[in-house]
């Protein structure tokens, strides 16, 4: 079909999940507050976690920088499988079978504690259930193939092996997991956090800590400046805004990947579907009232990296056309995924010496039954049970010799990239179009300055309050990303998300870059 209906887009990258439901509005925390469990970060993790604490009779409250459900959780796909790519040969090789069968288990009871908690609560959600297929284009893939399904079957998943699959992409061999499942995240989420809300656990939305402090209790900081005592503390932010200790910000990278929902002619046959190798494609449907969606997803690169992030968009486009006739494209957005060295997120205790303060992230692209695993590990945690999975996700594991290559690899790029932002030649001037950004140098400084469609001009200090590295522009979401850590920001400054705890600029940083473009230009 002929795509350049598609080249230009009419509206600006919003989630689906966003759009097809409203919000509930909690209040930002205007005093000094103590709790026995505090939890940092409202999406899937944070609120799971409050949600079966609260079962348990303990007492927590949530700290959102923003609102809840909106960050990483209402940009996923919404996957709930066991189907992580080929991860469980790769931990095996690592660590061990043993380890390869606490992941399993671990996300195979997630998937089960889903559907539990949604027909206790009778939540509508649009929960169905639905197999999940790898599949490979590759004949250099169909050996790893193989291995992963012999070793799936040595973990016990309900898995076989396919030679094609229901699309016109001509396959060398393919792996599907059965009684897998799919839903709307945020039609699951909402109710929980009203249930657990009018069970006194107390959600704070636009409360964004910024510092924590340790002691007999911890404290925990607002961008308010108002303090949360805790007892126990939870950072479950997505990427650990606590950087004092533990090096995550050594040991965890962000990717980027972008989605877009489409209308076709064609009925989409059922399944979830995600291919094994560069660059990644995957395909689930999604039916809301008599209407249609198809959810294509890939070109994941790290993020702040690369030049002209709208060629990700139609990339996805050009491979969609190729298996179906676009109708439409109503929904476009993107999302971004914490990466760890061996494939498998951190979840338990932030350090081995910090027994109250813990950490879920790196939950690679299978964010959905790592959540759910997250939570019923920190609970058992907490409540000083041991958990059958713990030692697989534990964040201070030693034994990844296989990661140390990755290790080495991704402090070489962050270092690469603090250098290279520095010493960048850049423009002259500041001659801009509606919808173009550019950076130049004023007084030493690199500014960021970026003319919106109605013409203002957004000026920005472009040094990421992080740990020091130049961000780079994202022209697809109009934001400024850091190559470092991931940290991004709007065009006039503000945190989209961390791990940056401090905007770049405010009205009297603006006021003084103002004077010195007039000064200079």
């Amino acid at each position: 079909m002929n795509t350049n209906q598609f080249k230009s887009f009419k509206n600006p990258p919003h989630s689906f999940w966003l759009a097809s439901t409203d919000s509930d509005d909690y209040p930002q925390l205007s005093e000094d507050i103590k709790t026995e469990v505090a939890i940092i970060g409202g999406g899937m993790t944070g609120i799971l976690c409050a949600y079966f604490l609260q079962k348990k009779g303990m007492n927590s409250v949530i700290l959102e920088a923003g609102k809840i459900v909106s960050g990483t959780t209402a940009h996923t796909t919404a996957k709930i499988t066991s189907q992580h790519g080929l991860i469980y040969n790769k931990i095996k090789n690592q660590r061990g079978l043993e380890f390869a069968k606490q992941y399993a288990e671990a996300n195979e009871s997630a998937i089960t504690e889903f559907k539990k908690i949604i027909d206790e609560n009778q939540i509508e959600c649009d929960f169905t259930e639905q197999s999940a297929y790898i599949y490979t284009q590759s004949e250099e893939k169909i050996q790893k193939m193989q291995d992963e399904l012999k070793t799936t079957e040595k973990l016990g998943i309900k898995a076989s092996y396919a030679e094609e699959i229901p699309f016109p992409i001509p396959i060398k061999a393919a792996i599907r997991f059965d009684l897998q499942a799919q839903f709307h995240p945020r039609k699951f989420l909402l109710p929980i956090a009203k249930k657990i809300s009018e069970a006194n656990v107390r959600i704070y939305e636009r409360t964004r800590a910024v510092d924590l402090e340790e002691g007999n209790e911890f404290t925990i900081i607002t961008d308010q400046g108002k303090k949360v005592t805790a007892k126990k503390v939870i950072i479950s932010s997505h990427y650990p805004f606590y950087n004092k200790a533990g090096m995550y910000f050594s040991r965890i990278y962000t990717e980027r990947a972008y989605i877009i929902a489409i209308k076709a002619n064609e009925k989409y046959p059922g399944g979830m579907y995600i291919n094994a190798e560069e660059p990644s494609r995957s395909l689930r449907g999604y039916t809301y009232g008599n209407e249609e969606l198809i959810f294509i997803v890939g070109e994941n690169h790290k993020t702040g990296q690369g030049n002209d992030m709208v060629k990700h968009y139609h990339a996805l486009i050009n491979f969609a056309s190729e298996i179906f006739t676009i109708n439409d494209i109503p929904y476009r957005w993107s999302t971004q995924d914490c990466m760890t060295l061996d494939g498998v997120p951190y979840v338990g205790r932030y350090k081995t010496d910090t027994p109250d303060l813990y950490v879920a992230t790196g939950f690679e692209k299978w964010g959905m039954t790592n959540s759910m695993a997250s939570a019923l590990i920190l609970r058992d945690m907490i409540l000083d049970i041991e958990n059958p999975w713990q030692e697989v996700y534990n964040p201070s594991r030693q034994n990844i010799s296989g990661a140390v290559k990755n290790f080495v690899v991704e402090n070489a790029d962050v270092a690469k990239h603090l250098v290279k932002g520095k010493i960048s030649s850049l423009p002259e001037n500041i001659d801009l179009k509606p919808g173009e950004a550019k950076v130049f140098k004023s007084n030493g400084e690199r500014i960021g300055a970026f003319r919106d469609d109605s013409g203002k001009l957004h000026l920005v200090n472009t040094t990421c309050t992080h740990m020091g590295c130049e961000l780079n522009w994202n022209s697809a979401e109009n934001s400024w990303d850091c190559p470092c850590h991931g940290s991004r920001f709007t065009c006039s400054g503000s945190i989209i998300e961390g791990p940056a705890v401090e905007p770049l600029t405010d009205e009297n940083d603006v006021n003084t870059i103002e004077k010195i473009i007039r000064e200079e230009f």
